[in-house]
């Protein structure tokens, strides 16, 4: 698909890959060393995905931690996908986010990716 920016990638931009799966650096960063890992085959959610490809998109995951943190002083990282229109994804082929966390990157990181909710991310507070 030529209008996919997934699907029309050059070798330099990826930084490791297997046989289903490859890894680029994000082009809107949400912190330095964001990295998206894309199935090779251009779908759109993971119900479309088969086993050895969603297999392949999570063991992509230690590996692009791995090369991160010899860049990079990573203290943690979210790791997600916006999984359809509704959840927030933006180009409609299938990625998983790995994003490095810097300790003080926000004020208080409880809750993590529950924050896309934020009327419900704050749980804690209401126990």
């Amino acid at each position: 698909m030529a209008e996919c920016p997934f699907c029309c990638l050059n070798d330099q931009d990826v930084i490791c890959s297997n046989e289903h799966a490859l890894a680029i650096y994000d082009a809107f960063p949400a912190s330095p060393g964001h990295v998206l890992i894309v199935p090779r085959r251009h779908l759109m959610t993971t119900v479309q995905a088969s086993q050895d490809e969603l297999v392949a998109l999570f063991a992509l995951v230690p590996t692009v931690q791995k090369l991160l943190r010899k860049c990079h002083q990573i203290d943690a990282f979210t790791i997600g996908i916006n999984d359809g229109a509704a959840a927030g994804q933006t180009v409609p082929h299938l990625h998983l986010h790995v994003i490095p966390r810097y300790t003080g990157d926000v004020a208080d990181p409880r809750g993590g990716i529950r924050w896309v909710l934020p009327e419900r991310a704050d749980y804690w507070s209401r126990t």
